[in-house]
């Protein structure tokens, strides 16, 4: 494409907020934000450097996406860098991305959180805040009725499932409301997400106040939590989002660069006390796009923050060691309380200092994901998956499943699962790796694939992880790693590494983990098998299963609030309740 072909496309888009795609033969090269979509795109027929000139010849078409707001601007490409990876972008190695809401394409359209839309959906976002915006979608249902069930669960129902009992859903499926009506609904939905809050917050506040009324304290102060999430979502009620006075929670992020590849070092520190560190590989092109942020570290800094924080918690406060010089990062850092400073001098200097030198100890090299790789002759070892089973004598049987990413536990990625009790490692192992290939290949499960998997355990273990594998049709490559003398066992071969080999460590790290995760479910499990739990009404097995999975004990149920339960898949405002009198 050339310059007169970037003006004329310049020519026909809007002079509002979004985000643009250089393409070339369906692949992104590039993908920008911008305030003024005409004037950035017009900006790349000048462009600054021999690399980006390079790129707008290369490119066939330029995509846009017109957002409400400069920040949903910013989110969305951090979105976009992520799914397809550009290589004219500084990209993080990572596959989280900003929360989604859509439509879906249907008589009855659903209403769903993604990360991944469908084309033919209808879609709001991205958001920064999940919870917020699970909030905000269980409020936006139990007002209007619309359906968050799958189109499989939609199709041939003879009755209403358990959500309509509950009040959030009018049930389409059943006709219990007729097609026209249910579809205004849909639209009164669009309608808040489009910037009409009061849509949703006026019936919040009349139940809430109809609440205070019959001295349902306790409800009433669930739905004013509720109405202040809804009036705070579309950045009105500013006031709401405060930052922690003494931050509790602060991240310390120093950069090196060497050519293209740069590392972030990140140390968490938690009222004043180191509690975490690790490092995160970067791939960073030598300069940005025409209009854009120099480049440098300034640029990796801002690229880092916006795709690291995809589906992580911001933190109360950023130490950097340079200004990252992005006014959009800026205004949304500020709009999420967080606290943004360049340390010169004192304590905090010195923790920068720190993140600098964990930064520079790796840069230049191949990191222990690399080195895994490079020794086991697989693609790469960047995410990792590791099982193990645990039981008493066959008894309280149970597998755990857990993630590394870049060398670092990912929690939110933990899975465990409850196995029929026998006394037989090797069966429970393939039942364990089953259910994960399983639910892999049906798209039942939300993670994407990982390039490992770690079984703790020998030969045994891994010959039944294997057959597991193959019978579903899962091709992921699998090792083992036996405790007694840490040898990796592969199909091919098995490996003696030296005691102090980085990517012996890795593995080491996730084996150790699932191990831990694994024994601590048999112990609840154990403990638990009958609870009081199980003589309140309304909860049976799955029910008490996913409050325990939820608050890990009965005492940690007994001590969460009726709206805190309600958060869990399955449970209304009545069991709740029920819950909370029994327990």
């Amino acid at each position: 494409m050339n310059a007169d072909g970037v003006r004329e496309r310049a020519k026909s888009l809007p002079r509002e907020p979004g985000v643009y795609q250089f393409r070339a033969e369906g692949t992104t090269l590039y993908v920008g934000k911008a305030v003024d979509l005409r004037s950035r795109v017009r900006s790349y027929a000048d462009p600054r450097t021999a690399r980006i000139r390079r790129m707008v010849d290369r490119a066939d078409e330029i995509e846009i996406a017109v957002t409400d707001t400069e920040t949903q601007a910013l989110l969305l490409e951090a979105n976009l860098i992520k799914r397809h990876q550009p290589r004219y972008n500084v990209r993080l190695k990572d596959d989280k991305s900003y929360p989604m809401v859509q439509l879906t394409d249907h008589e009855a359209p659903r209403i769903e959180i993604t990360r991944d839309p469908a084309e033919s959906a209808t879609v709001f976002g991205p958001f920064t805040n999940k919870g917020q915006v699970e909030t905000v979608v269980k409020a936006l249902r139990e007002t209007y009725g619309v359906r968050g069930c799958s189109d499989h669960k939609y199709s041939g129902r003879e009755r209403p499932c358990l959500d309509y009992e509950m009040g959030l859903c009018t049930a389409p499926c059943t006709r219990e409301i007729d097609l026209e009506s249910y579809v205004q609904d849909v639209t009164a939905v669009e309608r808040f997400f489009e910037g009409e809050t009061g849509i949703l917050a006026d019936p919040l506040r009349r139940e809430m106040e109809a609440a205070a009324e019959d001295q349902n304290f306790e409800r009433a102060a669930n739905l004013r939590d509720r109405l202040e999430t809804v009036e705070a979502f579309h950045g009105e009620g500013g006031e709401a989002v405060q930052s922690v006075g003494d931050e509790r929670a602060v991240d310390v992020l120093g950069v090196a660069i060497e050519g293209e590849n740069a590392t972030v070092a990140r140390l968490r520190a938690e009222r004043g006390k180191l509690v975490d560190r690790d490092r995160h590989t970067l791939e960073a092109p030598a300069a940005e796009g025409a209009g854009d942020e120099e480049g440098g570290v300034p640029a990796v800094l801002a690229a880092f923050v916006v795709q690291y924080y995809a589906e992580r918690d911001l933190p109360d406060a950023l130490l950097l060691p340079e200004r990252h010089g992005d006014g959009e990062v800026a205004v949304w850092l500020e709009a999420e309380g967080v606290s943004v400073r360049v340390p010169g001098a004192g304590r905090e200097a010195k923790l920068v200092d720190l993140a600098l030198k964990n930064a520079r100890r790796n840069v230049g090299g191949r990191d222990e994901c690399g080195m895994l790789a490079d020794a086991l002759e697989i693609d790469a070892a960047r995410r990792i998956e590791g099982f193990d089973v645990s039981h008493a004598q066959g008894k309280s049987a149970v597998g755990s499943n857990v993630t590394f990413v870049d060398g670092s536990a990912e929690k939110a990625d933990y899975r465990r699962k409850k196995l029929t009790d026998q006394n037989d490692d090797y069966d429970n192992m393939q039942t364990l790796l089953e259910w994960r290939a399983s639910r892999a290949v049906e798209g039942r499960d939300d993670r994407p694939d990982p390039d490992l998997l770690l079984i703790d355990g020998g030969e045994g273990q891994l010959e039944a992880a294997r057959d597991a594998l193959a019978a579903v049709g899962w091709d992921v490559p699998a090792v083992a790693l036996a405790k007694a003398e840490e040898r990796v066992v592969t199909p091919r071969r098995t490996f003696s590494w030296p005691s102090d080999a980085p990517h012996l460590h890795l593995l080491q790290r996730v084996r150790d983990e699932a191990h831990r995760f694994a024994v601590q479910y048999h112990q609840t499990v154990r403990d638990e098998v009958k609870t009081v739990l199980d003589d309140v009404p309304g909860v049976g097995p799955e029910t008490r299963k996913r409050l325990l999975g939820r608050f890990g004990s009965v005492e940690n149920v007994r001590e969460a609030s009726v709206d805190d339960l309600e958060s869990v898949e399955g449970i209304g405002e009545k069991t709740a309740e029920t819950i909370k009198s029994r327990l």
